[in-house]
């Protein structure tokens, strides 16, 4: 840490479930009470069905909105047939950020070792918008929080973080 001035981000987060609501949310409500005691704000939550489209059209909807920062996801980052996040955030990303899975099945093995392999967690960037595809479970999101976008997302990490580029991050959209 150096002697920066922390600034917080505004973060949606979004689960995707067929079956969780608002009342059973764990990987959500893990999430939000994370956000929360760093300092950030959760700009908007919501659950949706695990369909392609629909997550899509939601992640471009808040990259789309000037106060939102981060998008977060949970859920359906596996490899059975419904879980069809990882492909809609791919839908909507301008950059991957490669390293963010490489990162996240390091820390991963740490925890639960060679069942890291089943997860296909994902992290990229579109109009000047974070977004990070977290597996279903609270430990995954504990983990990648904890491990992770706790740090990232703190403008006093160094050597360097996510949130000092991020007034960079859509200039290629403002270049005439």
């Amino acid at each position: 840490m150096t002697d920066r001035t922390f600034m917080p981000t505004r973060i949606a987060v979004l689960t995707v479930s067929d079956t969780r609501t608002p009342a059973d949310d764990k990987s959500g409500n893990t999430l939000v009470a994370r956000i929360e005691a760093a300092g950030h704000s959760v700009a908007d939550r919501m659950i949706l069905p695990d369909e392609r489209d629909q997550i899509a059209d939601q992640l471009r909807a808040w990259c789309a909105d000037d106060a939102i920062d981060v998008v977060i996801s949970t859920g359906g980052t596996g490899l059975t047939g419904r879980d069809v996040t990882v492909e809609a955030h791919r839908d909507v990303y301008e950059k991957e950020i490669d390293a963010f899975g490489t990162v996240f099945t390091i820390v991963s093995m740490n925890k639960i070792g060679t069942s890291a392999i089943q997860s296909r967690a994902t992290g990229g960037v579109a109009q000047g918008t974070y977004l990070f595809a977290l597996p279903g479970s609270p430990g995954a999101c504990k983990d990648a929080w904890d491990e992770i976008l706790v740090k990232q997302l703190d403008y006093r990490h160094m050597p360097c973080n996510f949130v000092e580029i991020m007034p960079r991050l859509d200039e290629h959209l403002r270049r005439k």
